[in-house]
């Protein structure tokens, strides 16, 4: 490819604004976005000043200065345009979930792979410096071998009955909400940084709003109470508010991770501790810029953010130095940046430093094992077929 790759956008929410964004810091070209109608796409390319809007999904497609499709539309939508894309010869990157049931993301992996395109899934929380940084940590054994893992990834944009979004209603979202919704992103990264697949499940999920008042009119992602003014229904709910997962993982390690979006307070807040034999790692989402390195015999650490300081795996995702924050809109970047060198290359590399759709089918299993576990009251094993 001699030109710089080109992008094309599908979905104007809250997260397809954040892809904008970051592809337009790497200096990657949208050449235009598409929404669920033109006028709603137009309204928020004047808004959020977004470049071109095509007419549909087809026209995007077609154009051939798009080389890359960021999918970023609800979850229902996801396999249908992903397999749109893949036929078109388009590279891909597609938020999570990949689809809305295991078989469905089998398949898109295996029609990726046989296109021989770059395809990637937005586990963006890999993508924190410090998250690169703990995980070169585990894998070199500074804490010795991973024992137990914990955590919690908390919201509270969903705390009130009258909260409402697209996620809400399983024919949209899928049956898991808040597990498939932001527990996803804590499995992958607990695995990313710890090294261990999950084995074996022990999950409870929690409505506890069990009837919502639905607005008759659309609401985008985080817009607040103001945005769903007028006309309301009552709305029976039987997706996860809340969840608690106990986890078996590979070497005998353990894991408990509590997955909420009725937190007071708790505005996007993603935690993980990995403990090992000989020390401990600690990060959280809202204080992005520093690991806490526990010990037992000597005072524990607290290491920042500092290109300096930090392994040359972790360093290259690092866009400012030290004592300058990069948060969450700096994930994307970085995310990005390591996606579209392989699109530069040509094709995916031999081992992939991103999350790819391999990455986005293994969350499907282990969501597939944690509803079965819910359901039965029982552990339940991850079943991967014959990858094992």
């Amino acid at each position: 490819m001699t030109a710089r790759p080109r992008a094309g956008v599908v979905g104007v929410g809250f997260v397809g604004v954040a892809h904008v964004e970051a592809l337009r810091r790497l200096g990657i070209e949208v050449a235009g976005v598409v929404g669920s109608t033109p006028e709603r796409a137009k309204a928020k390319a004047r808004a959020a000043n977004l470049p071109r809007v095509y007419p549909s999904y087809e026209a995007l497609l077609a154009d051939p200065a798009v080389d890359v499709v960021h999918v970023t539309m609800p979850n229902y939508l996801h396999a249908p345009q992903v397999y749109a894309a893949l036929r078109a010869g388009k590279h891909v990157v597609c938020e999570k979930p990949l689809a809305l049931t295991s078989e469905e993301s089998a398949s898109i992996l295996h029609a990726a792979e046989a296109a021989g395109v770059v395809h990637a899934v937005c586990f963006n929380a890999r993508f924190y410096p410090i998250c690169h940084q703990a995980r070169a940590m585990v894998a070199a054994g500074a804490i010795g071998p991973p024992r137990l893992v914990t955590g919690a990834y908390l919201q509270d944009w969903l705390l009130l009955a009258t909260d409402w979004n697209w996620r809400l209603d399983p024919a949209e979202a899928g049956a898991l909400r808040a597990v498939a919704d932001i527990g996803s992103h804590w499995l992958d990264l607990m695995r990313f940084v710890s090294g261990r697949r999950v084995e074996r499940v022990m999950a409870d999920l929690y409505t506890l709003v069990p009837v919502r008042r639905r607005p008759t009119g659309p609401v985008e992602t985080f817009a607040g109470p103001e945005a769903a003014e007028g006309e309301r229904v009552d709305t029976p709910m039987t997706s996860d508010d809340a969840a608690g997962i106990l986890l078996r993982l590979e070497g005998g390690a353990r894991g408990l991770v509590a997955v909420s979006q009725v937190s007071a307070g708790r505005r996007n807040s993603l935690s993980l501790e990995v403990d090992g034999a000989d020390g401990a790692l600690a990060w959280s989402s809202e204080q992005p810029e520093e690991l806490w390195i526990g010990h037992r015999g000597r005072p524990n650490e607290v290491l920042l953010r500092d290109p300096a300081l930090l392994v040359p795996e972790a360093r290259r995702l690092a866009a400012y130095p030290g004592g300058h924050v990069e948060g969450y809109a700096d994930t994307f970047r970085a995310l990005f940046a390591t996606v579209y060198r392989a699109v530069e290359a040509g094709g995916p590399p031999a081992e992939p430093d991103y999350p790819t759709f391999a990455d986005g089918h293994e969350s499907m299993l282990v969501g597939d094992a944690v509803g079965a576990s819910a359901r039965t009251g029982r552990w339940t094993d991850v079943e991967r077929g014959g990858d094992e």
